[in-house]
């Protein structure tokens, strides 16, 4: 039994706890800094409601971890994924895309104001709007922090997407950015975490082992994480739901790994099988087949 004094933050009430409260803001925001540094920097943010009323009833109820709006402008959707599941790329691609257009739907400034005109004939109208600037757009991020290894992505922890072009990598469209984070892949111990963003992203790898913060966790964004992580500041509901929670993360854990032996499993067999089927095309006597690739003699009869 883990008895961790902090909550798991790849649960989604332990990540709600940790990122997605007003008493959260804070962090989150130190967190979202450390992933942009140097290309935007965070004052302030709201949090938006989550879930996207889409007009589409295919689209409706589409919900993200969190979705928030900061002080200049900027939409970030910030997503924790436990486990693996098929199409997980196309799934963010989506969400991403969605948010963007949903940007087309917000009136753009310069219909705040509209001067009128006359026309040809004397007639009082509104001048037009130029066409281009209701897509003039606001920056949307996708950050996805993934307890799993996608074969889709190359195989380090860090992966930014962007729109560039395809020779030379030149950014073509600055608005539109994706960060995965596929925790199995950072290995770093804590002595080898030089920068916030490595002491961040250690933390939330390995908390969910802690009886207290290390002491090498000094700075002050570490303090606002043991208060708000510490399962003893949970409400009575919020506990029973964390443990909940718990119970799924671990269910969901064991249903993964049951899956992947059972395709290494399937996987080893389809080799016996080949080679068994290679052996007897070549004229190998059953008995030998039974010994080089361990299956029965009812399994060779059937190649």
């Amino acid at each position: 039994m883990n008895m961790s004094r902090f909550v798991n933050p790849f649960t989604d009430l332990g990540f709600k706890v940790i990122f997605g409260q007003p008493a959260s803001k804070g962090l989150l925001i130190t967190l979202l800094n450390e992933l942009l540094a140097g290309e935007h920097h965070i004052e302030d943010l709201c949090f938006l409601d989550k879930e996207d009323h889409a007009d589409n009833v295919h689209d409706k109820g589409i919900i993200y971890d969190l979705y928030c709006r900061t002080d200049s402008g900027e939409y970030i959707i910030v997503e924790m994924q436990n486990r693996w599941h098929s199409h997980f790329l196309d799934r963010t691609l989506y969400y991403v895309c969605r948010a963007v257009g949903r940007l087309t739907e917000l009136p753009p400034p310069d219909t705040i104001k509209i001067p009128v005109e006359k026309d040809t004939d004397g007639m009082v109208c509104e001048s037009s709007v130029p066409y281009g600037s209701r897509y003039r757009l606001s920056t949307v991020y996708g950050i996805f922090l993934m307890n799993f290894k996608e074969d889709g992505l190359e195989s380090k922890f860090r992966t930014d997407t962007v729109v560039s072009d395809r020779d030379s990598g030149r950014v073509v469209n600055r608005n539109f950015r994706q960060i995965y984070l596929q925790f199995p892949y950072f290995t770093k111990e804590l002595d080898e975490c030089s920068t916030l963003s490595d002491k961040l992203m250690y933390a939330l790898k390995n908390m969910n082992n802690w009886n207290r913060m290390p002491d090498a966790l000094k700075e002050q964004v570490f303090s606002h994480l043991d208060r708000l992580a510490a399962k003893a500041h949970l409400s009575e509901g919020d506990r029973i739901a964390y443990d909940k929670a718990v119970d799924r993360y671990n269910v969901s854990r064991i249903v993964e790994n049951d899956i992947r032996e059972q395709a290494v499993a399937e996987g080893r067999l389809e080799g016996r099988l080949e080679i068994a089927r290679k052996l007897k095309e070549n004229g190998f006597s059953i008995a030998d087949i039974v010994r080089i690739a361990g299956l029965s003699p009812e399994e060779i009869d059937k190649l």
